[in-house]
C-alpha cells in the first residue's frame, strides 16, 4: 500500500476511534485492534501530528497515580473524517468501473 495513503488512513482510523468520546493511547490501540494493527510507536506520532493540525485536543489527568493523556476530536478532525468518506466514495465508483469486467486484457 502506498505509504502516504496508509498514513492518511491511519490518521482517520485514530480520529474515528475517538469521535464519540475522548480516549487514551492504550484504549485507542485496543479499539482499533479488530480493524488495523497499530503500535504505540506508530500511534503517538499520529496523535502529535493530529494535535499540531488542530484535529485533536489533549488533556492530562491523573489515573492510578500516573498522568494519562486523553485525546478528543475537534471540528477539524470531524471534517477530516468527512473528507475521507467522500474520497472513499469516489474510489468506490472508480473501483466498480475497473472491476466491471471487460476492462482487462
Amino acid at each position: 500500500m502506498d505509504i502516504q495513503l496508509k498514513k492518511g488512513l491511519l490518521d482517520v482510523c485514530v480520529l474515528s476511534a475517538i469521535r464519540k468520546q475522548e480516549s487514551y493511547g492504550y484504549k485507542i490501540i485496543s479499539d482499533l485492534k479488530p480493524y488495523v494493527e497499530i503500535s504505540e510507536s506508530t500511534l503517538y506520532p499520529i496523535l502529535r501530528r493530529l494535535e499540531s493540525a488542530g484535529a485533536v485536543t489533549v488533556r492530562s489527568a491523573e489515573y492510578n497515580g500516573r498522568l494519562r493523556r486523553y485525546f478528543k476530536i475537534t471540528s477539524v478532525g470531524k471534517e477530516k473524517i468527512k473528507q475521507f468518506i467522500e474520497t472513499i466514495q469516489q474510489f468506490k465508483k472508480i473501483s466498480e468501473f475497473i472491476l466491471e469486467g471487460d476492462h482487462y486484457d
